[in-house]
């Protein structure tokens, strides 16, 4: 068997993915838990405030996203049950989801941790500016937004994972590289399968490489992804040739051929305090 061909590996996956094998990132459990305890509106902000507070780490960072700049928080709150009435139960739900996804970036593997916190820096970077570009537009949420950014490439853990238990494969660095590159759209599929996100903002996993797409005419989630994916890896890499002119998405949120997006004055604000909350 060579894993080193893709059709290969991607059926070897598949099927231990079936059996149980390998499995694929799940939401950490208390994100379950509050978005469990969220749906209908049953729940009181005190009772979302004692499930979120089994998690100390998640509470801090909930704390001092309510303070921050970014919910133009005028007096610091010291509670969770004030930041919970201060944000909306909606706000909530989602940041919750978006905050405990660092815990799936921790593979509790030397080996692994390395390239899983590059993969969790890149999604940052991505998240980030997809929250800033979503203020531009009123019928995007920006913290939906942020959150379709964090999982854009989490497709890729698995790949990773299950690499590494053949040194044949996580040793030849080329060929790891284009299976994580051309595989994990159809691996982050199935996992969205399980987590019960809306379609606009799951199908952000699978299309946002489809640089050509063009469904609608307003700018959608992936749209948003697209544009901050290839203006991080445009600055990052400048040898990455693509024609930004020739992506939809950028026309779409109001962008021409030649703008510098990153170093925008409100993009460029926002996302270095999103990308400090997150990291």
């Amino acid at each position: 068997m060579d894993l080193r061909n893709e059709k290969v590996f991607l059926a070897y996956m598949q099927a231990a993915v079936q059996s149980d094998k390998l499995r694929l990132p799940t939401l950490p459990q208390v994100a379950l838990q509050v978005r469990q305890a969220l749906t209908g509106n049953r729940a009181t902000d005190a009772e979302i405030a004692r499930l979120i507070a089994t998690d100390p780490s998640l509470s801090v960072r909930l704390l001092q996203m309510a303070n921050s700049p970014l919910f133009r928080a005028r007096t610091k709150v010291e509670s969770l049950q004030t930041a919970i009435a201060r944000m909306g139960h909606n706000t909530v739900r989602t940041l919750v989801v978006s905050l405990a996804m660092k815990q799936l970036f921790k593979p509790g593997c030397l080996n692994l941790d390395r390239q899983f916190q590059a993969i969790w820096r890149e999604s940052v970077n991505v998240a980030a500016v997809c929250r800033a570009l979503a203020a531009r537009c009123r019928h995007l949420d920006p913290d939906l937004a942020m959150l379709a950014g964090l999982l854009h490439q989490i497709g890729k853990l698995p790949i990773l994972t299950l690499a590494e238990k053949f040194p044949e494969l996580s040793n030849d660095t080329e060929v790891l590289s284009q299976h994580l590159e051309r595989l994990h759209p159809v691996i982050a599929k199935l996992i969205m399968r399980s987590w019960d996100l809306p379609e606009s903002l799951a199908r952000v996993t699978w299309e946002y490489l489809e640089f050509q797409r063009d469904p609608e005419p307003e700018a959608d989630y992936v749209d948003l992804v697209q544009v901050a994916y290839l203006e991080n890896r445009v600055a990052a890499d400048p040898g990455f040739q693509v024609d930004l002119a020739g992506v939809p998405a950028f026309a779409k949120l109001g962008f021409e051929g030649g703008v510098e997006i990153l170093k925008m004055e409100d993009i460029s604000a926002t996302s270095a305090e999103t990308r400090n909350l997150l990291l």
